[in-house]
């Protein structure tokens, strides 16, 4: 199929963009890469060190310096859902290293902390840093020089990216991403909504609401819900860094532990011992972005990798930004329906069909990039496929050609929406990006008077005294990367709902995120630059008339010019806001942060 003239362009501006700095990542791949162990050049003592905890077998072949030896680098905390299965997985590793003549130690751990839990809480301000220190952490793990390859154990919000962010430091080593799968489906992601709204209302109390929580997040496994952590896992089969079909497999199945096998496996015969020498770095290029552009549109995915993608990106020397996102989105339809874009949850999607069948839609409608290396060899066309057992072993077939269900996939012939499921807003407030797929058309447009606030708690108690009956826009500022780390303000959600619900035009326009849970009521998220750095978002007052328009891509304050240009930008009084050490400790981060448009990096990896 020829590829659409649209997706040609922008990756030849990518490319033309990127061609200095994607050359010198390169070029430091090349220098790095051997075909020996790079253990080999370790003093005695730092070897002795390296292996000497290792079991006697493990050892000899060490010594001998001709087997791969693959690094564990893992998120595993009892404390994450997503991340608990992960306790398991360094045996079955082992066990599979051993199998194909190769070893595996545990080189390190990630920080992993959970959005879930500190959603609407001081925590949830080291969120979007931890990204960076996942990374660090990565990299650290590595540093050792002992490996050949690495599989990279993560699966939510900032933990993949920054795993991914910290292995592109070291390019030269295969990688492979061994997620560890959904939880099994309890209460619909919609009864769980309309609950939520019910207590906001004060119409339920606390018990029912946690109740309905319970039933939602029951067990092992990550979110059903198509948020960042599911994004993330859909972002590693189409860039081709899991084995094809390995994202949605439920934990704690045969075929799970298999899958996770059959990754040992795979590294271990990529590795520059070998004939077929496949490095990160040489999988995730100018091409392979793009195609997570692409996977992001289409699926309608988290707002956030509209940040982590850049930084990933520019971790591997490729240069990218929302205008790129933009151009992508006007041609690339929207071919899934998962919550919060529709009823189903992730493990519907994948029993209706899932990645493999989304692959290979997008590639015969000329809407991919079939020409990339991947972790099962060169092509996209392998994640066209999907995993089964055959008496205990991993075998792939060919993904359906029809849907399992067609209200949560679509055709390319006959999408949900006809372009993807996220969009640059842009205007006198900066520029901002918006998950249309989530918003119904009717509720697209929103021109109403603005009601600044300076915090999503302000927020709430203004709902809870019945202010906010009325049509309003909603712009919270200060919550910016330099502010208070970028925390999500999902919490934000079931106010506004309500408020959609009684007939009112809301919209919610901040310089803060929203997360992949973002709703159905329209959000200009994002904004940059953020009010701390200046950005014209501190310029609003109560009062003044805001357009934002999700059709035509404006975000605009509706003054006039003359007035605007004179106004100053409200000076922030951070002191409030924080809880002390933890704040204390991330300020360089805060102070160098970029902006979301940069990836929102601080002192991380990815530049």
């Amino acid at each position: 199929m020829t590829l659409h003239p649209r997706l040609a362009e922008v990756t030849q501006r990518v490319i033309e963009r990127s061609k200095d700095s994607r050359g010198r990542y390169l070029a430091r791949l090349e220098e790095a890469a051997s075909k020996e162990p790079v253990r080999k050049g370790l003093a005695c003592t730092n070897q002795a060190h390296a292996w000497a905890a290792m079991p006697a077998t493990d050892k000899i072949m060490l010594r001998e310096m001709k087997s791969a030896n693959i690094a564990i680098v893992s998120s595993y905390n009892e404390m994450l859902s997503a991340h608990q299965p992960f306790e398991s997985f360094p045996a079955i590793i082992k066990k599979a290293a051993h199998e194909v003549g190769a070893t595996a130690q545990f080189a390190g751990g990630v920080p992993a902390m959970c959005d879930g839990v500190t959603q609407g809480q001081a925590g949830m301000e080291l969120s979007l840093f931890s990204r960076d220190v996942i990374a660090m952490s990565t990299a650290v793990a590595l540093s050792h020089n002992m490996f050949d390859a690495t599989l990279c154990l993560g699966v939510c919000d900032k933990i993949v990216p920054g795993l991914l962010i910290g292995a592109l430091q070291f390019g030269h080593l295969p990688t492979i991403f061994v997620p560890a799968g959904p939880m099994t489906s309890g209460i619909s992601n919609k009864e769980k909504n309309i609950t939520r709204q019910l207590f906001a209302e004060g119409k339920v109390g606390r018990d029912a609401l946690l109740a309905s929580e319970e039933g939602s997040y029951h067990g092992a496994g990550t979110c059903t819900f198509f948020g960042t952590a599911n994004s993330n896992q859909m972002l590693m089969e189409i860039m081709g860094l899991h084995l094809p079909g390995a994202a949605f497999t439920n934990p704690g199945t045969p075929l799970r532990d298999a899958l996770t096998a059959a990754a040992t496996k795979r590294v271990a015969q990529i590795t520059a011992l070998g004939n077929e020498f496949i490095p990160v770095g040489k999988v995730v290029d100018e091409k392979t972005i793009i195609n997570g552009i692409i996977g992001l549109l289409a699926t309608g995915g988290s707002t956030n990798h509209t940040i982590h993608l850049i930084a990933i990106a520019r971790a591997a020397g490729v240069i990218i930004d929302w205008s790129d996102f933009s151009d992508l989105s006007a041609v690339i339809p929207l071919l899934a329906k998962v919550y919060p874009n529709g009823a189903a949850d992730v493990n519907h999607f994948h029993a209706a069909g899932g990645m493999g069948y989304i692959i290979r839609e997008l590639l015969d409608a000329g809407l991919l990039h079939n020409d990339v290396w991947t972790a099962a060899g060169f092509g996209l066309r392998h994640y066209a496929q999907e995993p089964f057992l055959d008496n205990g072993a991993v075998v792939w077939r060919d993904a359906p050609t029809v849907a399992g269900d067609a209200t949560v996939l679509s055709t390319v012939a006959k999408p949900f929406q006809a372009d993807g499921g996220t969009k640059l807003l842009q205007g006198n407030l900066g520029r901002a990006v918006i998950k249309t797929s989530a918003v119904a058309p009717e509720f697209r447009i929103v021109n109403a008077p603005a009601i600044v606030f300076d915090d999503q708690e302000d927020v709430i108690a203004a709902f809870k005294r019945g202010e906010l009956e009325r049509d309003f826009v909603a712009v919270v500022r200060f919550q910016g990367p330099r502010a208070n780390g970028m925390p999500e303000l999902h919490k934000l959600t079931p106010p506004l709902g309500v408020l959609q619900d009684r007939g009112f035009k809301v919209a919610l326009v901040t310089d803060g995120r929203m997360s992949g849970a973002s709703g159905k009521v329209p959000a200009a998220i994002h904004i940059t630059p953020e009010v701390v750095s200046g950005g014209a978002l501190g310029k609003v007052r109560t009062g003044d008339m805001i357009l934002l328009n999700a059709e035509t891509g404006e975000l605009v304050a509706q003054v006039d010019a003359a007035e605007w240009a004179a106004r100053e930008v409200v000076s922030a009084d951070l002191s409030k806001n924080g809880f002390g050490m933890g704040r204390e400790l991330f300020t360089t981060f805060r102070q160098s942060a970029t902006g979301a448009e940069e990836g929102a990096v601080s002192m991380g990896l990815a530049h």
